[in-house]
């Protein structure tokens, strides 16, 4: 059984980056706002493994979509 809990902060430990909260708001403050015409994959910080893992995430519906929705949305508003 998996017992592993996902969040925001190992979302970004799983993408390869820093994953303390400061660093995570850095991130978004660097980033936002994506525009409305870009899909979170496709965003042009994303190196092809981060891209590809997003895009599973999401397209698979796995453990880590509530996280990704999460991170969009922080990088939209």
């Amino acid at each position: 059984m998996d017992t592993f809990e996902h969040s925001l902060n190992t979302l970004f430990e799983q993408l390869g980056l820093p994953g303390s909260d400061s660093d995570i708001e850095a991130f978004v403050a660097r980033h936002r706002p994506l525009a409305r015409a870009v899909t979170l994959p496709n965003a042009s910080f994303w190196n092809q493994h981060q891209a590809d893992f997003i895009r599973e995430a999401i397209e698979q519906d796995s453990d880590w979509t509530e996280w990704v929705d999460q991170l969009d949305a922080m990088l939209r508003h």
